[in-house]
């Protein structure tokens, strides 16, 4: 039986987070909505529950994948509804996120705002905006943000990316 885990990310739009991972191997499913945090159960913001397998692709590489792929460094003015967030659904998880957060800051010249949160609540999109990127590639917005967004991905981690 595999050895699967989940973590959420948050901080950009969620049709370009979900695309992010889906394109990843050991990724075995992307939930695409909106996530909020225990403390603030109705504050809702877009992310992504991303279940994977540690054994093909280390939680290392996902966090490293999505400050990459998202202005992690960088607030503006529309943070609220694009939160930079990982979502951790247990305890344990917080301390271990905290360490790879902080050795992963060394790749950055400006300061990481995205922050370590614990998993709240789960509000799924509607199923028309499901695998938005892939049940259409040419979209516009697809073209304008999420494909470089994949490009930068074969680019830089080409080792775990799938899609050719």
């Amino acid at each position: 039986m595999q050895n699967l885990y989940k973590v959420g990310f948050g901080g950009g739009c969620h049709w370009c987070t979900e695309a992010v991972f889906m394109s990843l191997r050991g990724v075995t499913k992307v939930a695409q909505g909106f996530i909020s945090p225990k403390e603030n159960i109705e504050d809702f913001s877009e992310a992504v529950i991303v279940h994977f397998n540690p054994d093909i692709i280390a939680l290392e590489d996902l966090v490293a994948i999505h400050l990459d792929t998202h202005r992690s460094t960088q607030n503006h003015s529309m943070r609220n509804k694009y939160r930079s967030g990982i979502y951790f659904f247990e305890k344990k998880e917080e301390f271990v996120l905290a360490e790879i957060m902080r050795e992963l800051q060394k790749d950055f010249d400006e300061p990481i705002i995205t922050s370590i949160i614990p998993f709240g609540a789960f509000t799924s999109s509607q199923e028309q905006f499901q695998n938005y990127y892939f049940s259409d590639t040419e979209k516009p917005f697809c073209k304008t943000h999420i494909s470089p967004k994949i490009k930068f991905l074969k680019e830089k981690y080409a080792k775990h990316v799938v899609i050719k």
